[in-house]
């Protein structure tokens, strides 16, 4: 744990972090929008829901090219067929969620009673498996399909993390995120934060490397280099791989606390999912 913190520490006061380690959520937050305030000054708050093309004009223009006929469309209409279809009992994702599926402003969110984060996917799972159906595969394939349509219909939602100041223990989910965060693993000795903190908009191999807030606005996405949909979780696996770490199970405890640190820093941003990448 000391270990942990010295390293983390190090890091935030080379990117003018120095106050951040015993810093609240909220005070987090501010502080990644003041940094990416003053290492990119004309662009907007509200621009950073594309991610790396708020601050990559010639990839923006490609990607608004590729989104006049965006990749993702058919995930959206596949999605929404396996909402409106019924399982083998009858029932359908609409009873495990009466409100519809423009729920993805609600996730992830702080559990009480299973003491945990649950992602929008696990939530996904759990209803299918209540009705006697297999739990989906969580990188790519129909999890992403679902997720997608959903996504579409909650377009225009704001980003909305709550963290119970009634429990602690989802402050120390987020804490646990947060440490995910900054903290080196792999043979080459990357954080997260390594990226997409201290080195943003530097170019890493072919890509440049996006901010933090408003990377989890428009997930799932169609990558060019996947050449399919995929979930957030497997990009955090994919993360863990390029720095030749090994990855963490996909919606295990490690990153969906990640998840719920890192969609905190985006609160207040619109969800404009899903998203076309390179």
């Amino acid at each position: 744990m000391k270990k942990i913190v010295l390293m983390t520490t190090a890091l935030l006061m080379v990117v003018g972090f120095s106050n951040a380690v015993m810093a609240s959520p909220e005070e987090d937050r501010q502080i990644f929008l003041n940094f990416y305030k003053e290492r990119f000054p004309n662009v907007p708050q509200d621009d950073y829901i594309n991610g790396v093309y708020a601050i990559d004009p010639v990839g923006r223009e490609n990607w608004e090219a590729i989104e006049e006929f965006p990749p993702y469309e058919t995930a959206i209409d596949a999605g929404k067929s396996m909402w409106d279809t019924a399982f083998a009992n009858g029932k359908t994702y609409s009873d495990c969620f009466p409100d519809g599926p423009a729920i993805m402003s609600k996730y992830p969110h702080w559990n009480k009673e299973k003491g945990s984060v649950i992602t929008l996917p696990l939530a996904l799972n759990a209803c299918r498996e209540a009705n006697g159906e297999k739990p989906l595969k969580y990188n790519k394939g129909a999890i992403a399909n679902i997720v997608s349509y959903i996504a579409y219909e909650s377009r225009d939602q704001v980003t909305n993390v709550v963290i119970p100041k009634d429990d602690p223990r989802a402050l120390e989910a987020y804490e646990m995120g947060k440490k995910f965060y900054f903290t080196k693993r792999g043979q080459l000795n990357f954080s997260c934060a390594n990226c997409h903190l201290q080195n943003v908009g530097m170019v890493l191999r072919t890509e440049i490397l996006g901010p933090a807030v408003g990377q989890t606005t428009h997930w799932p996405v169609y990558r060019s280099k996947w050449g399919e949909m995929g979930t957030l979780h497997r990009r955090f696996k994919g993360c863990n791989e390029q720095v030749r770490a090994k990855a963490f199970k996909p919606h295990g405890e490690e990153y969906r606390n990640l998840e719920y640190f890192l969609t905190y820093q985006s609160n207040n941003l619109p969800l404009n999912g899903p998203g076309a990448r390179k």
